[in-house]
């Protein structure tokens, strides 16, 4: 084969096992044969839209077979998939697919009337003409020649300036994170893997679906996290491997079925997105289960670090120590290596780092040292046996749920109320989302504005899970001589659920 790229893997795992299930999703099955088919008419899909080597196509859709075919089929025809998040607003997702300069968007199930509102020359919708492609374009594949080093896909991550940049990845980028994924986690051929956290993320996408593809398991594709759901499907589809943030773990711990249910197909269970807490830890021990848990970000791939089963209680609290084929250290703001218990930030090296941000080389180069060093704006500790821990972001990013939020991002958007002054946005604790958003807002003299009506403004701008659980008014917000806020300030004094508070979105 030419095609060195993700592209080729329907073809490569339906040579050896045509026969076996691929994808499960509502009451269907279909073997990798058949995958294999249905990428290969949608690739030539995709070349009689227009689409040449290069040209980035998107899937905005919940979790859904026509995801998994898309990502393959835009591999296969030398394209750049782009995966787009359901929960972004139009005016998120517009300037998204303008910046990646999408040329193909297909609108998953419930997804056609968002996508039609979006600036993007073609559309296929899953529910119109999807299938009618498909089979006009007959089963012959073109073979493209795709190397490991051209971008495989562009996902979007919030951004700290307001607006999200597209994290390039290579096909390689995705290649070496399986294998690091690999060397930890004991996959095997008969793996059958649920897969409930959205694709459009890194970590669903390249801990669980790429993987079991590559083993030539089985992938249960279901659009979105149900407790009930997932126990069902549990003891149903005798799961072994599943991913998910601790929030959904401990749903899961908190359902009245969590005693009695059959858990015992499970094998691995991944998780990220935040330290697991020990007391949950122990809970799912005490269920014979543990946790496989790590840290990574997008642009890593995402794997950058991972704590194995056997530390899992020892080091509770850590994310573990870096990968098989990634580099990470610590180091302090003068450049030198951190101490052991000396803060850092974590930087990461490796070949699953990002080949840089799509369209911006001057973002790229802010991050990226010219030795490929990846500088992530998270602060850490290792303890003497190397062992990390994240402390602090140097970014103030907040992780609600899983999902990653940039204060600067929801601050733009709250200065564009005409009674708002200044405004900040802290992370306070939450107990069923891990940490939410805090906004703390300085009204214009004279002007009146109360803290529902702020949160209204933010409605249909912003992705809801963006949006502050709380708002506090404030007369003055504490700076520095260079008058910039310090937010360290406000943690210490405003950190807790306080103020107004709104229910975080499901």
């Amino acid at each position: 084969m030419r095609n060195e790229g993700l592209g080729s893997w329907p073809a490569r795992r339906a040579r050896m096992t045509p026969a076996k299930v691929a994808l499960r999703h509502d009451g269907r099955s279909w073997t990798y044969g058949e995958l294999l088919e249905r990428v290969d008419r949608l690739a030539g899909a995709l070349r009689s839209l227009g689409v040449r080597h290069g040209d980035r196509v998107a899937y905005l859709g919940p979790n859904h077979p026509a995801f998994v075919e898309t990502f393959f089929a835009a591999g296969a025809a030398g394209a750049v998939f782009v995966p787009l998040n359901t929960r972004l607003t139009a005016p998120e997702l517009s300037y998204i697919v303008a910046d990646a300069g999408v040329a193909v968007l297909v609108c998953g199930p419930g997804q056609e009337e968002a996508g039609a509102a979006l600036p993007v020359a073609r559309r296929v919708a899953v529910a119109g003409e999807y299938e009618e492609l498909l089979a006009a374009a007959g089963p012959a594949p073109a073979d493209e020649p795709v190397g490991l080093d051209e971008p495989c896909l562009i996902m979007y991550t919030s951004g700290t300036t307001g607006r999200p940049k597209g994290a390039t990845l290579s096909h390689g980028n995705l290649v070496w994170n399986t294998f690091n994924l690999l060397v930890d986690v004991e996959l095997t051929h008969d793996e059958v893997t649920l897969i409930s956290a959205p694709l459009f993320h890194i970590a669903a996408l390249a801990q669980t679906l790429v993987p079991t593809v590559l083993k030539g398991g089985t992938a249960v594709l279901v659009p979105s996290f149900d407790v009930d759901q997932t126990f069902d499907l549990v003891e149903r589809e005798r799961i072994t491997l599943m991913f998910g943030v601790p929030a959904m773990f401990a749903f899961l711990a908190q359902s009245p079925r969590w005693e009695g249910a059959d858990l015992s197909s499970l094998r691995n269970l991944l998780c990220g997105g935040a330290p697991v807490p020990e007391p949950l830890i122990r809970t799912y021990q005490e269920r014979g289960l543990t946790f496989l848990q790590g840290y990574g970000m997008t642009e890593t791939s995402p794997g950058a670090l991972f704590l194995a089963a056997e530390q899992s209680v020892r080091k509770a609290g850590t994310a573990g120590v870096p990968c098989f084929f990634s580099d990470v250290r610590l180091v302090r703001a003068d450049g030198e290596q951190a101490a052991p218990g000396e803060p850092g930030e974590v930087v990461v090296r490796g070949p699953n780092v990002m080949t840089g941000y799509w369209g911006r080389p001057e973002d790229t180069a802010a991050v990226v040292s010219p030795e490929g060093w990846f500088h992530s704006g998270d602060i850490a500790v290792a303890d003497e046996d190397g062992y990390v821990r994240i402390v602090d972001r140097v970014k103030d990013m907040i992780i609600s749920g899983g999902e990653n939020i940039y204060p600067a991002e929801v601050e733009s958007v709250l200065y564009g109320h005409p009674a708002v002054a200044e405004c900040a946005v802290i992370g306070v604790p939450d107990d069923r989302w891990g940490e939410v958003g805090k906004a703390l807002v300085v009204l214009r003299p004279g002007a009146v504005a109360a803290p529902g009506d702020l949160l209204a403004h933010l409605s249909g701008r912003l992705a809801s899970y963006k949006i502050p659980k709380h708002v506090e008014l404030l007369p003055v917000l504490p700076r520095n001589g260079a008058g910039k806020v310090l937010k360290a300030r406000l943690r210490a004094l405003y950190g807790s659920a306080g103020g107004l508070a709104r229910e975080a979105p499901e």
